[in-house]
């Protein structure tokens, strides 16, 4: 006869609590390719210790907090908001550590989603003799992890992509001019976004007509890796971009046909190139190129353009999370072009959206963000 199935662990307001914290803390550090995660040893109602995993090849944040916590952590509970892992990569396992720390219990925010890596981390405490309690403000736990989770199960980069338009959905007047649609403030919101991902990427009619520098400038942080998507390698070893690739690393990913000449000089400027086999259409595949970023350990992606390459993302329902910046301008219906060039869907029912919208005003500007829900019929 099957027993039934366990019911989930009751949470008391003081797990939720501690969970906070540690979800709280492990929003810090810049860990990819590893997930952020936040960790808090607790005893007698009072922090003993706190951690989060800062970069790849760091203590994790179990480590940092019972270090911190020192012999105190004997006895006490480890909150912590991805279950620990339990095989060497670049640290030893955590379990041992937690095991050898003698905590009383550990509760988990959510299991490790990675299907390449041995599991088992839950077991391997419990058979320490440790309690275990797993989905302590679950749903938080898996928003931290998101990014990351989606690389790890489908080999995909997270994406975001960041449009910025008139009233009228131009990014451009009618004459081609598009600096500046959006205001300073937005800008510097911008560069806060490149900030917080792996990479930028953009397609090769942006880098040519834009010559951007995609750093990061008006707002702290580390500028990110740069990736154009250039077909046939057009872009200039006179452009700002390949200029100063070897301060900032540069990409760029054509297709296996693209001359060898224009590789050389690209390369010799300090550009990394990248081949990847033509689409159907004979370009560079834009999942692909993800793929290729993936595979490379980049997590997450910012796209800046232009408005081909996000329509081809969004018609592939790749894009997870949408950044509209909104100017109070008109640039009027012969503007060009739209902010997306793509079929489109059929009915606004079936068009993407951003789920649970959030609105924030950047000078005169707009800035709309969230998660890109699709709907089924427009996945079909």
């Amino acid at each position: 006869m099957n027993e039934p199935p366990q019911a989930p662990p009751a949470f008391s307001a003081e797990d939720q609590k501690w969970m906070g914290v540690a979800l709280e803390r492990g929003a810090h550090g810049t860990p990819s390719p590893n997930p952020h995660v936040g960790a808090v040893v607790v005893k007698d109602g009072g922090q003993l210790g706190v951690g989060h995993h800062e970069r790849a090849g760091e203590p994790h944040a179990e480590i940092g907090a019972l270090r911190e916590a020192g012999d105190g952590a004997r006895g006490a509970t480890l909150y912590v908001t991805l279950e620990p892992c339990n095989h060497t990569g670049r640290t030893p396992p955590c379990t041992e550590a937690i095991a050898r720390a003698k905590v009383a219990r550990v509760v988990i925010g959510c299991s490790d989603p990675n299907p390449h890596v041995p599991g088992g981390g839950v077991e391997t405490l419990r058979e320490a003799g440790i309690v275990v309690d797993v989905g302590c403000r679950e749903a938080e736990a898996r928003r931290l992890i998101a990014p990351w989770a989606k690389f790890v199960t489908t080999g995909v980069p997270h994406v975001a992509l960041k449009l910025a338009l008139s009233l009228d959905g131009r990014i451009a007047s009618r004459t081609g001019a598009s600096k500046w649609v959006t205001g300073p403030e937005a800008r510097a919101r911008v560069h806060q976004l490149r900030a917080q991902h792996d990479a930028v990427l953009v397609g090769v009619g942006t880098a040519l007509t834009d010559d951007p520098r995609l750093t990061v400038r008006d707002a702290p942080g580390h500028s990110p890796l740069r990736v154009v998507l250039d077909t046939k390698l057009r872009l200039l070893p006179t452009s700002r971009l390949v200029q100063t690739a070897r301060d900032v690393p540069t990409w760029v990913i054509c297709t296996t046909d693209a001359p060898a000449s224009a590789e050389d000089a690209l390369v010799e400027r300090g550009v990394e190139v990248l081949r990847a086999p033509p689409s159907s259409e004979g370009r560079v595949d834009p999942l692909a190129a993800l793929q290729m970023l993936a595979s490379r350990g980049i997590v997450t992606v910012l796209i800046e353009g232009g408005a081909e390459l996000a329509g081809s993302l969004l018609a592939g329902a790749v894009v997870d999370e949408l950044h509209c910046f909104i100017a109070p301008i008109l640039l009027g219906p012969r503007g060009r072009p739209g902010a997306v060039d793509w079929a489109g869907p059929a009915t606004p029912a079936e068009a993407p959206c951003i789920g649970e919208p959030q609105w924030e005003v950047c000078g005169v500007d707009a800035h709309v963000w969230g998660p890109v829900v699709y709907p089924v019929a427009a996945k079909a």
